[in-house]
């Protein structure tokens, strides 16, 4: 059954010169709507079913998300609106804030053809795409959102899957097959870090007794820029495999420039990192990347969420968790491993879900 979203009648009034009638109606239309909208209400753009989407460049996992949204809900009525720099870890706030797009900057890793500036007058975002660490994150108001109020509006509609695995490896050069041998040896160590977050491979260097001052105080460098994949023996980086995403698409660079060895690291660590939330153990398959021969145990962070506000209406959460149910194929033509899970795709952490979603789920059966 196609979903519908409810929209108030407006009754059409036919005015005649000099009448004085229609002046409550004109003084109605002339209060500003509050800032806040209350629970259920429909935002404009909702109620003529061409909800805005909060996502980013067409490559990246966000912005890849928010084409599959779009077509997904094609079938259904709903001509979805993306924002293509909705992005960064102010994405949950743009959406919790109902905030308009932030102004145009162009992406030095992007073209604008593939990160292109918005349609004008957009409007507010209704909803979005955004990794599950940042839900969860301006959910409780913690990590990059420690100094914000917590979001307690937002709600999930759907967790897709999409694997991130923390990919260790040396220069084949090198001759390093264990962390630990750069200490030993004592050169000035170059390392190629980005993309799980500085302060996670930090903590893995200086579990190896090779802190970043340590580094840099012996004539060493910790870089993530295009320059440092030029000249670089260490490489600590996010991975979801050979893609054109510019959050990983250094990998697609250096190993088909370089030959690598790939580290795997203690289990005393991996289960370390594994402690925490987003994190779980897993094995890098054989043949992720070129050099990959044998699986690698590993950490994994996965969930790129779609996500909105308690705002919004159900009929508008059931819809898009219907259409994403039911076009789950849309997901398989991304660039990038997305998945449907319909053991988890009602879950991130404590964020709650909408009930629109939650009565699509349960009707479905994946929600006990």
């Amino acid at each position: 059954m196609t979903p519908t979203t409810k929209t108030k009648e407006t009754t059409v009034l036919q005015i005649r010169s000099g009448s004085l009638a229609v002046v409550p109606l004109l003084l109605a239309l002339a209060v500003p709507a509050t800032a806040q909208q209350p629970k259920g209400a429909v935002s404009s753009s909702i109620a003529a079913r061409r909800p805005v989407f909060g996502g980013a460049c067409k490559l990246c996992p966000w912005g890849a998300l928010g084409e599959v949204v779009r077509q997904a809900m094609q079938p259904y009525g709903y001509e979805v609106r993306i924002c293509h720099n909705c992005s960064g870890s102010n994405a949950p706030l743009i959406v919790a804030d109902r905030r308009e797009p932030p102004p145009y900057r162009p992406d030095p890793n992007v073209s604008e053809l593939l990160a292109p500036q918005n349609e004008p007058g957009l409007g507010s975002i209704d909803f979005g795409a955004t990794a599950v660490q940042f839900i969860v994150g301006a959910y409780r108001g913690t990590g990059p959102y420690a100094r914000e109020q917590p979001r307690k509006n937002l709600r999930l509609i759907a967790n897709i899957q999409s694997p991130n695995y923390l990919v260790v490896a040396a220069r084949a050069e090198t001759g390093i097959t264990d962390l630990s041998q750069v200490r030993a040896k004592r050169w000035p160590v170059k390392v190629l870090s980005g993309g799980s977050g500085v302060g996670l491979n930090d903590s893995i260097l200086a579990y190896f007794g090779i802190p970043r001052d340590s580094i840099l105080a012996s004539g060493g460098r910790i870089g993530a820029d295009r320059a440092d994949r030029q000249d670089f023996d260490i490489i600590i980086h996010s991975c979801q495999g050979l893609t054109s995403a510019p959050e990983f698409d250094v990998w697609t660079d250096v190993s088909q420039r370089f030959r690598l060895n790939y580290i795997q690291l203690p289990d005393e660590l991996l289960a370390k990192i594994a402690a925490d939330d987003y994190y779980d153990q897993a094995l890098i398959p054989v043949g992720l990347m070129p050099g990959i021969e044998r699986p690698i145990k590993a950490v994994v962070r996965t969930g790129t969420v779609v996500y909105t506000t308690a705002a919004v209406p159900d009929e508008f959460a059931y819809a898009v968790a219907k259409a994403l149910d039911e076009q789950q194929q849309m997901l398989q033509w991304s660039q990038l491993n997305f998945s449907y899970n319909s053991h988890n795709v009602w879950k991130a952490f404590e964020v709650p879900l909408h009930p629109g979603a939650e009565r699509y789920y349960r009707e479905r059966g994946y929600l006990k």
